[in-house]
């Protein structure tokens, strides 16, 4: 594996992927303190502020731990971030990371996260080196099982009671992704782009 000692930046026809600054804070907060934005999250929506500072300053530490890479979502006219994707859990023996991503609600529909995380697994496949990417989704959020195996996932595995949010149980679906299934389909007609 080849992480980066400075964090890279990503482009795509319509977002720039780089790394989370202090001035994400206002956009960060209220992403994460929007209930249906959360709603399957591992953890309820946010409702002190120091909560940004605080997750800034955790994927500032994974970075230089070499443990995660945490990218904002900005679209490439301008404007506040709209959605996080992250590679974490860095595993660099095994050449395993795990993928999570949140986007803005006003921002639902129009393909930007298929757009995001294809160019983030192209980083992770490509020059991170990544052999294996997993993704851990709560059966329910059925837009972000579809749009994970659209990129090719494949679904391994189902734990029941998983997680507890807020008293509420639920379970997880287990999904993953191989070095190799990610370059065949290269050649597809699916890759990047807007849906």
């Amino acid at each position: 594996m080849a992480f980066p000692t400075l964090p890279p930046e990503l482009a795509t026809e319509r977002l720039l992927l780089r790394m989370h600054h202090d001035g994400d804070i206002d956009a960060l907060y209220a992403l994460f303190t929007d209930p249906a934005t959360m709603r399957y999250w591992g953890a309820p929506p946010w409702t002190e502020p120091a909560q940004a500072d605080a997750m800034l300053a955790r994927g500032a530490a994974a970075f230089a731990a070499r443990e995660a890479v945490r990218f904002a979502l900005v679209p490439r006219e301008g404007g506040a971030m709209i959605g996080s994707c992250t590679l974490f859990a860095i595993d660099a023996q095994n050449r395993r990371a795990e993928m999570g991503y949140i986007l803005a609600r006003e921002a639902w529909g129009k393909g930007l996260m298929h757009e995001a995380l294809t160019a983030l697994l192209d980083w992770g496949f490509g020059p991170l080196g990544l052999h294996r990417v997993e993704a851990d989704v709560d059966p329910r959020n059925l837009a972000s099982v579809k749009s994970l195996e659209r990129l090719g996932f494949a679904r391994e595995g189902f734990l029941r009671q998983r997680w507890q949010v807020a008293g509420e149980v639920s379970d997880s679906i287990f999904l993953g992704l191989l070095a190799p299934e990610w370059a065949s389909r290269h050649a597809g007609p699916d890759r990047g782009g807007a849906a």
